[in-house]
């Protein structure tokens, strides 16, 4: 199974030559949610090798343009390549009305059943074999949603410790289902056996000034995809228009243990992300992946702990 994030695009308000409006599609096992697709995300999509069929879910963090207006291509999209499977899409309450204009922003054969889901409060917005989604309130010029991705702990088993007891082939599986077996007169539990194994963290947050929310999405995450639309030096931009700089966004990441940091989402006023990296890179010691076009960033493996 893959866990991988497809970054479609990074610019902020105004796309340039070398960077697309947003968009991004997590591959988490079998889902594949795509998260505030911007203009051009269904080119892009094309580019980056990504099939419509393979969107499940829709996460829109808020309506300004840059953040949902490759909506209605990508839902035209998925009616036109003959996708039937239900497509969940979550979007902030206040915006419904703009989520059904661009739900329905031209004619075409409508077969896809997307499915909305407005959300109006802090919490769980979903669950699957995946784990659960939750979203949560940011602190942007209107209303915004950070959203998080967060498996379940489990147990793995521990090769040696079966083999210590004799425990094998269905043995196993029903050691699994019961928590407790009968081997040889001896009675093992599944805390014999097994390890835990914590659940992967997955963090998504867009255009927000600095806020708790900000904390509690990144906390402990595997990946965190996070809006670094300024430079410090331009912190009072920053604020006046909602955002977060390189430094506070890799401050965060440093502060909640987050094993992979993704800035993106660059306003067009920084002809490179040179000095986006250089400076979070002063508070942020662990993987930095400064995001660009059409680049693959593997959610980081349990392995790799």
């Amino acid at each position: 199974m893959v866990r991988e994030l497809t970054v479609l695009g990074t610019a902020s308000q105004v796309p340039t030559r070398r960077r697309n409006h947003n968009g991004y599609l997590l591959r988490w096992d079998g889902e594949g949610i795509l998260f505030d697709p911007g203009e051009g995300t269904q080119r892009q999509m094309l580019y980056a090798g990504v099939s419509a069929s393979a969107l499940t879910r829709l996460c829109l963090s808020h309506f300004h343009g840059d953040h949902c207006l490759g909506l209605p291509g990508v839902i035209a999209r998925l009616s036109l390549d003959g996708v039937h499977q239900p497509v969940e899409a979550y979007f902030p309450a206040s915006g419904q009305e703009f989520f059904e204009r661009l739900r329905y922003a031209s004619v075409f054969r409508d077969i896809t059943d997307v499915r909305a889901h407005p959300v109006s409060d802090d919490g769980r917005i979903a669950t699957g074999p995946f784990g659960e989604l939750h979203a949560r309130r940011l602190d942007h010029s209107v209303e915004a949603f950070g959203y998080q991705l967060v498996e379940p702990d489990s147990r793995r088993f521990d090769p040696e410790a079966l083999a210590r007891f004799g425990i094998s082939g269905p043995a196993v599986g029903e050691l699994e289902r019961d928590g407790v077996l009968e081997v040889a007169g001896r009675t093992v539990r599944l805390d014999d056996v097994t390890a835990p194994r914590p659940g992967q963290r997955f963090a998504f947050v867009m255009d927000t000034r600095l806020c708790d929310a900000v904390y509690a999405l990144a906390d402990a995450a595997d990946l965190l995809v996070i809006e670094a639309t300024f430079l410090d030096e331009d912190a009072h931009l920053a604020a006046d228009y909602g955002h977060l700089t390189a430094r506070q966004a890799a401050t965060v990441a440093a502060e909640c243990g987050v094993r992979r940091l993704v800035l993106t989402h660059f306003s067009q006023r920084y002809p490179d992300t040179e000095r986006h990296r250089a400076e979070a890179a002063e508070v942020y010691s662990g993987d930095l992946v400064v995001a660009e076009d059409l680049m693959r960033v593997p959610v980081p493996g349990r392995d790799e702990l």
